[in-house]
């Protein structure tokens, strides 16, 4: 199947890193794997007033009345996926940011998603970042997948940091 790459992002800021290259979690990609410019691969969901597109970077954020997000204007069947995040400060409970692959608009109600997410918190709490497999829906009970939280040792808030899926025909990393 297919996948739609979605950011919904709230609070937070997208970059390369400061070599220009793309994020990586301990994976380089070849310097034979083409990357697309942002501004050429995705289209605005919701909340284009909530974001701010300069040179390499995207920042995006939530306010009273909306958030943003955004996706991959083609599908892809796999690859290697990467962004570098930086998180509002803050008291951010009740807020999710996320990363994911989904092609919920194909399989509306039965759809498969590979993704990462930030899971809001109080101030004095870490971070929770949250990666989910899941087939064939969710919610319904026929769900096969797998959820890891991870509690981040470090501040997400204070610099931008790598995160990336690597999609390949057998695995997913």
């Amino acid at each position: 199947m297919a996948f739609f790459i979605s950011i919904l992002l709230f609070m937070f800021t997208i970059s390369t890193n400061a070599q220009g290259n793309p994020p990586s979690p301990g994976y380089n990609p070849s310097s034979t794997v083409d990357t697309v410019p942002f501004d050429q691969a995705y289209r605005t969901l919701w909340g284009p007033q909530n974001q701010r597109f300069d040179q390499s970077s995207l920042t995006i954020w939530l306010d009273k009345s909306s958030g943003s997000g955004f996706k991959s204007i083609k599908p892809y069947r796999s690859g290697y996926f990467g962004t570098a995040i930086k998180l509002h400060p803050g008291y951010t409970a009740g807020v999710i940011t996320s990363f994911y692959l989904s092609n919920n608009e194909d399989h509306p109600g039965n759809h498969d998603e590979i993704d990462i997410e930030f899971l809001g918190t109080t101030p004095d709490k870490p971070y929770t970042l949250q990666t989910n497999v899941y087939m064939r829906g969710s919610g319904d009970g026929n769900i096969i997948g797998r959820e890891h939280r991870f509690h981040l040792w470090f501040d997400p808030t204070q610099d931008f940091h790598d995160y990336a899926i690597l999609w390949t025909p057998n695995e997913i990393v």
